[in-house]
């Protein structure tokens, strides 16, 4: 039957619903039981009240049965023309699958054993005009699943999962900072320059100002205006855009968390990132070793470090004073970044990361050791002013997290914010944060900084392949 039809016959049962004095869309039943917890505590002859969506549905003569789930669980309920009156079980008929019911009776259990509610009144809350997925089989278009996910949840379980999983994993997080001492906090998602990360910001408009903004590429700089002005410890999950591509790994809109904490470097974001994925993964799969894609993660400390510079030259031949003509000529000598021509450093570094990632091991793997040209908001090791203080944090190939020692020098600070402006491409020109710099000249503490990609790591934890199945609503191509 074609999908017009249907909607049709649902319209024409709405209408029956209507002639017969029944109203629908109206009544709330704030006072049901949950399913998932009646099924716990399930007992027999028991008077209970229920709410949710109407499953399947049997016909047996006198008798119906349909299957009842909300949020929590789903239950069968039983219903039978000599207990509700033959009027109310006609009215069955006009009931369809999708359709939200409420219902009070008694508890049982079937020949079967089978929790079973026997109904003796109901009420139809919602009349769903439209078929769900064909048979329950489960949703298998991948694009409609992204595109509606409202029919993902109810045709598969495991969407479901997930996201009540990745929603446990940022409760676990604000759990283990805030036992910590740090403060959450927000900070401004429109702003006037774009900075704190490499990335090609989003553009808008204020009318009552009459100035243009840019959706945030990352709250770096705003957190640390924090530290300057006496919050020692801080940290925000943050929503950021950035106008780039899309991959399994890259969405435009994506959640972050930063952490900053006066009188820390990047070693002590190093602990700090270990433990609190660590715990995380206790808390939410109860277990720190599991598998990722056919994969074993084995999160038990000590994590693996391995340094960038070295790797780079091993591989490439790459030195921290080649010039970025220089490094991506290295790496088109061995058969990569083929046909690209001028890029700017963080974009030869993307390039050299997303090469190396492909040799990174399942387990935890910190990759220090960057190249001072290539972080421009990190400090220089003081015995190498080539090498920054910063690491990141690849587990299973995934790049998760990215910290370092906070640079606080607002000369040094200046210096690398005009030579990271004269860099960029003509498109990403951006002018000096003149505020930034006036706020490390009225003096920031020594501080350690930390992101963990929110979204990637809810892909570790709940072993998906693509960060669009760990975001309720990810961008997508126009139809047509």
């Amino acid at each position: 039957m074609e999908i017009d039809e249907i909607i049709q016959q649902r319209m024409q049962k709405l209408n029956n619903l209507k002639t017969k004095g029944i109203t629908i869309y109206a009544k709330a039943y704030s006072e049901r039981l949950e399913i998932g917890r009646l099924l716990v505590d399930f007992k027999e002859a028991e008077e209970v009240c229920i709410a949710g969506r109407i499953m399947a549905k049997r016909l047996h003569g006198k008798v119906i049965f349909l299957d009842l789930r909300d949020a929590t669980g789903k239950i069968q309920l039983y219903f039978k023309a000599d207990i509700l009156g033959e009027g109310k079980f006609s009215i069955i008929e006009d009931l369809d699958i999708g359709d939200f019911i409420a219902v009070k009776g008694q508890t049982f259990r079937t020949h079967s054993g089978e929790p079973t509610v026997k109904v003796e009144d109901y009420y139809i809350l919602v009349k769903s005009l439209r078929p769900l997925p064909e048979k329950w089989h489960g949703l298998k278009d991948i694009e409609l699943r992204y595109r509606q996910r409202y029919l993902d949840l109810i045709a598969n379980e495991q969407t479901k999962t997930v996201f009540v999983l990745r929603s446990q994993v940022i409760k676990s997080i604000r759990s283990f900072l805030d036992k910590r001492g740090f403060l959450e906090v927000e900070t401004p998602m429109m702003q006037d320059i774009p900075g704190g990360a490499s990335g090609r910001p989003f553009k808008t408009h204020h009318n009552e100002y009459d100035r243009d903004l840019y959706l945030r590429i990352a709250p770096e700089l705003y957190l640390k205006r924090l530290l300057v002005g006496g919050l020692d410890k801080v940290y925000e999950i943050n929503r950021s855009f950035r106008n780039e591509g899309v991959s399994s790994r890259h969405n435009p809109e994506f959640t972050m968390l930063e952490v900053y904490c006066a009188y820390a470097d990047y070693q002590d974001m190093m602990q700090l990132c270990q433990d609190l994925i660590i715990i995380v993964a206790e808390e939410v799969l109860g277990k720190i070793q599991f598998s990722y894609q056919g994969r074993t993660v084995d999160l038990r400390p000590p994590w693996q470090r391995r340094s960038f510079a070295q790797m780079v030259k091993e591989r490439f031949d790459i030195l921290p004073i080649d010039e970025p003509e220089v490094m991506l000529k290295k790496l088109q000598d061995k058969g990569f970044a083929k046909g690209l021509s001028r890029l700017s450093r963080s974009q030869v570094a993307k390039l050299i990361e997303d090469i190396l990632e492909q040799d990174m091991s399942a387990n935890p793997v910190f990759v220090e050791d960057y190249f001072t040209n290539l972080c421009p908001l990190a400090k220089t090791k003081p015995d190498n002013p080539l090498i920054s203080e910063r690491f990141e944090l690849y587990i299973a190939g995934i790049e998760l997290a990215n910290a370092y020692s906070e640079l606080n020098d607002p000369i040094e600070q200046r210096r690398r914010f005009q030579q990271e402006i004269k860099e960029l491409p003509a498109e990403e020109k951006r002018v000096l944060d003149e505020d930034y710099i006036m706020a490390l000249e009225y003096g920031m503490p020594p501080a350690g900084g930390l992101g963990i990609g929110i979204d990637r790591l809810a892909m570790l934890l709940t072993d998906q392949a693509s960060i669009r199945d760990v975001i309720l609503f990810p961008l997508l191509k126009p139809l047509g």
